[in-house]
């Protein structure tokens, strides 16, 4: 069948068999940022962004996505120009076997596309779908935290550049 999705901000159409899970076709495209964990669901491993909400792709047929606009951890930053979380999980050792690192790293996102300055128990909240074995969540936690700081900072001088130009 075909399948128009948009995927990091690039629309194209596919050709995907109606039993295909997201995460398979995802992985089959090139983007392999989404990783097969549990595959039930429980762990965040192949969590991606779609139409903004976090989602576990494992759990997802691809044919249900038509006409979805979807973000992997492909599509947020890139080498030479990390988001701000990015880099927040990078400067605080966040990350550790990496295994987990772009599903918690599509959480914070998507909390603070939502909410630019959560609490603590909001993050950890967020965070809760992301299963990790070795960073027992205080760095991402702590990650999460200085991302907000760094966006609310980028924020301020571009409104200052804004006011100034």
């Amino acid at each position: 069948m075909k399948l128009k999705l948009q995927i990091n901000g690039i629309t194209k159409t596919y050709e995907v068999a109606p039993h295909v899970t997201l995460l398979n076709f995802l992985r089959s495209q090139g983007y392999h940022g989404p990783k097969s964990g549990c595959g039930n669901g429980d762990c965040g491993a192949c969590e991606i962004l779609l139409n903004g909400k976090p989602v576990n792709s494992c759990l997802v047929l691809a044919a249900h996505c038509e006409g979805g606009s979807i973000l992997t951890i492909e599509g947020l930053g890139n080498p030479d120009n990390l988001h701000p979380v990015q880099e927040a999980f990078l400067e605080v050792a966040a990350a550790q076997c990496g295994y987990c690192t772009p599903g918690l790293i599509l959480s914070a996102y998507a909390l603070l596309m939502e909410n630019p300055e959560p609490e603590e128990s909001e993050i950890r909240e967020a965070l809760a779908g992301n299963l990790c074995r070795c960073t027992g969540y205080v760095k991402p936690v702590e990650a999460v935290q200085k991302a907000a700081q760094m966006m609310k900072k980028k924020a301020v001088s571009r409104k200052e550049t804004e006011s100034i130009g």
